[in-house]
C-alpha cells in the first residue's frame, strides 16, 4: 500500500475516485464537493459546460485546470462523428488529449451505442487521443475497445443517473480479469456501498456524478464516497475470506480446556 497509484495513460493519480461537474446547484457547491471527494480527475461535458466565459462564470474559475486533470467527455453525442468532432474542438480549446468517449444509443436508457463507440474510438486513437471509453458491461465489447487502443474501459454499473448500483457484478469481474488497461465503473452508482463493491470486484477506479450532486448533502456524500473507495480498494488488496455454505467456529476447538 506504500505506492498504490492509479495509472492511466502513464499518468499517476493518488485518488481512485473520478467525479463529474454537472447537476450541482452552482459552481461553488461543485468546488466544495470535488474538494471533499479528494478526486484529482474531473470529467466535463464539453457540449454542456461553459469553459470559456469571463471570470466568475466559467467552471475553470472554480475548478483550477492547473490543479485538476480535466477529462472532457462527449455526453450528448449520438454518433461517432459527433463525438470525434466534439473532442477535436475540446483539444483545440484546452489542449486536452486524455478524453472520455461516450456515444449514446438510446434516449430513455442512455445506454451506449457500441458500434458507434468502437468506430469513434478507432478514429480518436489514430488521431493521437488517449481514450477512456464508456461502454456497457459486456466483456467482449470491453476487449474490443482495448484492442482498438483505448487506455481505459469504463463499463456502466447501471443506467446513467439511476443510482441502482452494480447490476451485473459477474460481468464486471470478467472485464477486470481480462483487462490489460484500467477498468473504471462509470454510471449507476448511488451510494458509498456501491462504490465499495466496485472496488472490491477489482476495478481500478469509479467515476460518478449524480450520486454526489443529487445527495441531500453533496459535500458529505463526497466525503463518504472518498472513504468507500479507499475501503473497497484495501479490502480487494487484502483478499476476502472464502465464502462457505456452513458455519465455521471463530474460536479454535483444539487445545482447549474441557470440563
Amino acid at each position: 500500500m506504500v505506492d498504490d497509484a492509479l495509472i492511466v495513460a502513464g499518468r499517476r493519480f493518488a485518488s481512485r475516485l473520478l467525479v463529474g461537474t454537472g447537476k450541482y446547484k452552482d459552481f461553488a457547491q461543485t468546488r466544495a464537493a470535488i474538494e471533499a471527494s479528494g478526486a484529482e480527475i474531473v470529467t466535463v461535458a464539453v457540449r454542456r459546460v461553459n469553459l470559456a466565459a469571463g471570470k466568475g462564470e466559467a467552471l475553470t474559475d472554480y475548478i483550477d485546470p492547473a490543479h485538476y486533470t480535466y477529462l472532457p467527455n462527449t455526453a450528448g453525442c449520438y454518433s461517432a462523428e459527433e463525438a470525434v468532432r466534439t473532442l477535436r474542438l475540446a483539444r483545440e480549446a484546452g489542449g486536452w488529449n486524455l478524453v472520455k468517449l461516450e456515444v449514446i444509443g438510446d434516449e430513455k436508457t442512455l445506454y451506449p451505442d457500441v458500434m458507434q463507440t468502437l468506430k469513434a474510438a478507432e478514429i480518436l486513437v489514430a488521431d493521437g487521443f488517449e481514450v477512456m471509453a464508456y461502454t456497457n458491461d459486456d466483456p467482449l465489447v470491453a476487449r474490443e475497445l482495448e484492442k482498438r487502443g483505448c487506455v481505459a474501459v469504463m463499463p456502466l454499473a447501471a443506467p446513467i443517473g439511476s443510482g441502482l448500483g452494480i447490476q451485473n457484478p459477474l460481468n464486471i469481474r470478467f472485464i477486470v480479469e481480462q483487462a490489460n488497461v484500467p477498468v473504471l465503473v462509470d454510471a449507476g452508482v448511488g451510494t458509498a456501498s456501491d462504490a465499495a463493491v466496485a472496488m472490491e470486484l477489482g476495478c481500478d477506479a469509479v467515476l460518478m456524478n449524480t450520486a454526489i450532486a443529487e445527495a441531500k448533502d453533496p459535500v458529505l456524500m463526497a466525503q463518504a464516497m472518498r472513504l468507500a473507495i479507499e475501503a473497497g480498494r484495501k479490502a480487494y488488496l487484502a483478499g476476502r475470506m472464502p465464502r462457505r455454505h456452513y458455519a465455521s467456529a471463530s474460536s479454535p476447538q483444539k487445545g482447549t480446556l474441557t470440563a
